[in-house]
């Protein structure tokens, strides 16, 4: 399992959480979760879809830095 499919899972489960909170701070908790994973996922895409074109010993020159 990748980085995108792992959050992309975890923004997921926070949903079904979402759903079935009852009181009101546990609702507020969860959305700002659920918005954080959502910013997340953006940012992944985002990475991957720069270095898409990269070679596999280019993307890891720059993930290590």
């Amino acid at each position: 399992m990748n980085h995108l499919s792992a959050l992309q899972l975890r923004l997921s489960n926070e949903r079904i959480r979402l759903s079935q909170a009852t009181n009101k701070g546990e609702i507020e908790l969860r959305t700002v979760w659920v918005k954080q994973l959502e910013k997340e996922i953006e940012g992944e895409l985002k990475f991957l879809d720069q270095h898409n074109t990269m070679s596999d010993d280019e993307l890891l020159k720059e993930l290590l830095g």
